[in-house]
């Protein structure tokens, strides 16, 4: 089986899912399907002075002190265990293809540099000083650490890959792992987005950069893509796994082939740190490249896993990429943010799992908080309720800060 460039055909035989909504698919995707909400006051640290207090955290069983590395690999993990047993590919610990981890950049947290500043000197040098020799430090935030780990960890083979493009990073490491299949290089990996880092200064820098809601008041309220009164994202946790393998070798041992990766197409811009350039070209071309890598045209599309943070901005410029995509038969998009918050790394990988499962089911997840519909949005973002459709080819969508834009089309197994 090949695509229309002669390339495999990349099927998806195992998915997992960690979100502040539940551990597993299965509870994520039912809760998503009732519409509810994950969001929820932030207790993992103090909030007294910030502007925003809530967030979609994810509460791991000891998960006191934990740096956001640690609750990265740990939710990690969980997602790569549940996608694999689905799989059941090779053998427990040893993994016959190689893995593409996104996640977010890694620094020293303030714990890391308190305990250092306690040796006697706050100042950066002291703290350089005291932390000489400090192998837990280095290695806890040594960037491909978490990666390295995890592949020993599931045994899969060659170098692992670690990477990261802000908001489209999950999405990003999916590509990678449908490429590597497409070349040849292997039948089989894992594909995976996760992040953690619902930490202070993270907190803080996008509250300074206004991207974050400030809705305190009612925390599962506060995450309102598309809607007329969205006035930024909710941060958010979560990890998703994607076992990829080449169609025909799925088949050849019998695997349950549960989607496709049909395609993935990516476009950047320079224009701001945090804006999309106003013309739109990188998020319609991103969109674009994805349905002519599939050899689809627009109207094959069925559905569209929005973007959909939230943020005046980025709701604005989504609509109007949709727009110029897909003109007056704009299919219906909907908004996972919603109910779990922006996840950031993780987004794109957890967007693809449901994507996947929308196909699955015929079930469009709904965009919650749709209280007052915003005249500039001109879409349907199926809202507050969860609809039943027939669902043959999804276009998710990815737009990161920094004009870091990609898109998947995933599809039903063909027939």
């Amino acid at each position: 089986m090949r695509d229309h460039l002669g390339r495999p055909l990349v099927a998806v035989t195992g998915i997992g899912a960690v979100t502040a909504l539940g551990f597993g698919v299965k509870d994520n995707w039912s809760r998503l399907l009732a519409g509810q909400s994950g969001i929820r006051r932030i207790t993992r640290f103090p909030t007294e002075h910030l502007k925003t207090t809530i967030a979609g955290t994810v509460d791991l069983p000891g998960d006191e002190g934990f740096t956001s590395p640690v609750r990265v690999e740990r939710m990690a993990a969980m997602a790569i265990e549940e996608a694999v047993a689905e799989s059941a590919i090779g053998t427990k610990g040893a993994f016959p293809g190689p893995l593409f981890l996104g996640m977010p950049p890694v620094e020293v947290e303030w714990p890391h540099r308190f305990s250092l500043a306690r040796a006697g000197d706050p100042t950066y040098p002291g703290m350089t000083a005291a932390a000489a020799g400090r192998a837990d430090i280095y290695e806890t935030c040594l960037y491909g650490g978490v990666g390295e780990r995890l592949a020993a960890r599931f045994g899969t083979r060659g170098a692992p890959i670690t990477t990261t493009t802000a908001c489209a990073t999950g999405a990003t490491a999916i590509q990678l792992g449908v490429e590597a299949i497409q070349r040849g290089e292997t039948d089989a990996c894992i594909a995976l987005g996760a992040d953690g880092t619902v930490q202070p200064e993270a907190l803080i820098r996008f509250s300074l950069l206004s991207a974050l809601s400030q809705r305190n008041d009612d925390p599962t309220k506060a995450s309102r893509p598309f809607e007329k009164n969205r006035a930024g994202f909710v941060m958010s946790e979560g990890a998703a796994a994607l076992v990829l393998e080449s169609y025909e070798a799925a088949k050849a041992r019998g695997a349950t082939i549960i989607g496709l990766v049909a395609g993935a197409g990516e476009r950047a811009d320079n224009f701001h740190r945090t804006r999309s350039n106003p013309d739109g070209r990188a998020i319609v071309g991103a969109m674009r490249n994805a349905l002519a890598d599939a050899g689809l045209e627009p109207g094959d599309i069925s559905y569209v896993n929005g973007h959909g943070t939230g943020t005046p901005e980025n709701d604005k410029m989504e609509n109007f990429g949709m727009r110029a995509v897909f003109g007056e038969s704009a299919p219906p998009i909907s908004s996972n943010k919603s109910m779990i918050g922006h996840t950031l790394s993780a987004a794109g990988a957890l967007e693809a799992v449901f994507s996947l499962l929308t196909i699955r089911d015929g079930r469009l997840p709904p965009t919650i908080n749709h209280d007052e519909p915003d005249p500039s949005i001109t879409l349907d973002v199926v809202p507050n309720v969860a609809r039943d459709a027939t669902v043959k080819h999804v276009l998710s969508n990815s737009f990161g800060f920094g004009g870091q834009n990609v898109c998947l089309v995933l599809s039903g197994e063909p027939r």
